[in-house]
């Protein structure tokens, strides 16, 4: 297998499993529709492509030598996850009508990388892996993770919007709300552990 191979498959697969950005965006697809939803999807990528990038430039290190930006990190993480919970399980599923929130934002999705346990793990693990320093490396590995991304987060919020066409009842996407608030409040939940 080529390299360029293998950083793809490692891309698809830290990119396209459940994680708390994936969760927003089945979420976002479900209240607001695929289009809405994809603000958030761009910030998500480019925000973890930022990341990417800082932890291969070394910010890593810089968490080593400073623990308690480490900590806070960590229960910055902890607060926003619990935070998106109690917004998604407050939700009182109206698809339609005045007062309806937002969709989440480019910055929103970036944020969520940065406050994503799962996304800093991706990220160290794959400049391990793949990168050995060098900076060549560092930037194929993000032209190729960019995209493939975007396009795993994309399939939440398109599978999101395909699930929008049945949630005709706001009961209907308060239990789904309420389900994924469950599904973000375990992910805190572990980072507890």
């Amino acid at each position: 297998m080529s390299l360029s191979l293998s950083m793809a498959a490692f891309a698809l697969a830290a990119s396209i499993s459940p994680g708390p950005v994936n969760v927003v965006a089945l979420g976002s697809g479900a209240r607001h529709g695929l289009r809405a939803s994809l603000w958030h999807v761009t910030g998500a990528t480019l925000g973890f492509c930022l990341l990417l990038v800082l932890v291969g430039l070394g910010v890593h290190e810089l968490l080593l030598q400073w623990p308690l930006l480490g900590v806070a990190l960590h229960w910055g993480g902890v607060a926003f996850l619990l935070y998106l919970a109690w917004k998604l399980a407050s939700d009182d599923g109206q698809l339609g009508g005045t007062g309806q929130q937002q969709a989440p934002s480019a910055w929103h999705g970036a944020a969520m990388q940065w406050l994503n346990p799962k996304a800093w793990l991706a990220a160290v693990a794959g400049v391990g892996a793949y990168t050995g320093g060098e900076q060549q490396l560092l930037w194929l590995f993000t032209w190729i993770y960019g995209p493939i991304c975007f396009v795993s987060v994309a399939c939440w919020a398109w599978a999101g919007s395909v699930v929008r066409q049945y949630l005709h009842e706001p009961r209907y996407l308060q239990w789904l709300n309420r389900g994924l608030a469950v599904l973000l409040v375990g992910s805190a939940a572990y980072l507890l552990i």
